[in-house]
């Protein structure tokens, strides 16, 4: 599979101010496909470590961690020595080892020839545990996050390349030929079924069973659960649990936030606010606050006490969710909340993977509301989501009336379109182009 960390990666190798690097991202996303295929590809040698399978690793960096005695050690326990310049050291599942962690520092200083690259998946979650027993190397490391395929990366999956680099080369005032919508929607649709996980991907591009996926979608879902006992605390585990099942359905509801009753009657916020950050440092839920107010900087106004929580993976919260794969295709009103929170889940992933990093949402009272509001520059830009072709929008009207912003994005399965009036310009986006939005916005 082609994954576009893969170009950060070799920015990296040929960088003279190279630090180690850490890839952090949610379990089974491909980390640690990535790292190995980089290293048989760019180097002439791969040592390749895991701390998840082997017991003996930790015992390495139990005693001082200077680094030759290290790389000499991995070496004898892999039977060939390790050669800065030519060997890439990959260590995998590093969360396991704090000391490892702590030991990046020592390679970035002592021996920066040597190209170290480290994957964690539960990565925030072990360095909030950390505390103050084990340094984290801050500043002597070069930190990437790993998502699962982004829309383009699956449309190249699906053997549709050129039509990547088609599209990716699309003037912004070019509307998608009419020959190319039909494909693009049905990729599209396609994702909200499978989404990004990798081997779920594979899967679905060589056998087209839908089976098979869903089998697949749900060994993932149920080794998340198993990280909870194996990670978690006792006490923490069942709140971790009661929270990462209500999720589906706070957003199937038109609850406009997160209710923490709604989890379990009688609990408020301060039962299970650790619990939440325990799964967002895990890489496995998005939090998305509220602001009022949509000035800059946006996270001056956030609202942390009202908020939304999505996947990761739109494709595991459509599994998760038990909403049939025929019906995504369907436009039928029984239907149209959950296609409509899978179109949100996607959009916010999508504005993730390419940079957005913290979109919020915008609410007035209890009578308009915005799906997304993110900041580019000194540019705020509301984000109203459509699953369908239907867009008109009243609270992307009053947001505008209100604020007049210079631009906004509504996104649904229309074509390129622009507009303007007294209230600023209106750019009409598809869903399937979401991920080009920086280009549209300079």
């Amino acid at each position: 599979m082609r994954r576009f960390i893969y170009d950060t990666l070799l920015t990296w190798k040929e960088s003279k101010d190279r630090k180690p690097v850490i890839i952090e991202g949610i379990r089974q996303c491909g980390k640690t496909w990535i790292l190995k295929h980089f290293g048989e590809t760019e180097f002439s040698d791969v040592a390749y470590f895991n701390f998840e399978y082997d017991s003996r690793l930790q015992t390495v960096f139990e005693g001082d961690l200077n680094v030759s005695r290290i790389i000499k050690d991995l070496g004898i326990l892999r039977n060939k020595s390790i050669q800065p310049g030519t060997t890439l050291l990959i260590l995998d599942e590093i969360q396991i080892c704090p000391r490892a962690i702590t030991s990046l520092k020592y390679f970035c200083e002592n021996l920066p020839d040597l190209h170290v690259a480290a994957a964690g998946s539960l990565l925030g979650v072990a360095v909030a545990q950390m505390g103050n027993n084990v340094s984290f190397p801050v500043g002597k490391v070069q930190m990437l996050k790993m998502y699962p395929l982004s829309f383009p990366e699956f449309l190249i999956s699906r053997d549709e390349e050129l039509l990547f680099e088609y599209l990716n080369e699309l003037s912004p005032d070019e509307r998608v030929p009419d020959a190319f919508t039909g494909k693009l929607e049905e990729a599209y649709r396609e994702y909200l079924i499978t989404g990004g996980m990798p081997e779920v991907v594979s899967s679905w591009v060589q056998n087209h069973d839908i089976g098979v996926v869903e089998s697949l979608q749900s060994e993932i879902l149920s080794n998340y659960e198993k990280d909870f006992v194996k990670y978690a605390s006792a006490s923490e585990f069942p709140k971790l649990t009661l929270i990462w099942n209500a999720i589906p359905a706070q957003l199937a509801k038109d609850n406009q936030k997160f209710i923490f009753s709604h989890v379990k009657q009688g609990m408020r916020a301060r039962d299970l606010e650790d619990s939440i950050q325990w799964l967002i440092s895990a890489g496995l839920i998005y939090k998305v606050e509220k602001i009022e107010r949509p000035y800059i900087p946006i996270p001056t106004y956030g609202d942390s006490t009202c908020f939304k929580i999505y996947f990761s993976d739109v494709g595991l919260l459509r599994r998760m969710s038990r909403f049939p794969a025929d019906v995504v295709f369907d436009t039928s009103s029984l239907t149209a909340d959950m296609r409509g929170m899978l179109t949100e889940n996607f959009v916010l992933t999508e504005l993730i993977a390419n940079g957005f990093h913290r979109p919020y949402f915008w609410k007035s009272g209890g009578m308009a509301e915005v799906d997304y509001v993110i900041q580019e520059g000194v540019d705020v830009i509301p984000i109203e989501v459509k699953s369908a072709r239907r867009t008109r929008s009243r609270s992307l009207t009053e947001y505008r009336k209100k604020y007049s912003p210079r631009i906004a994005l509504r996104t649904s399965l229309r074509n390129i379109a622009r507009h303007s009036d007294e209230h600023g310009e209106v750019l009409e986006i598809p869903l399937y182009l979401i991920w080009r939005l920086k280009a549209y916005l300079s």
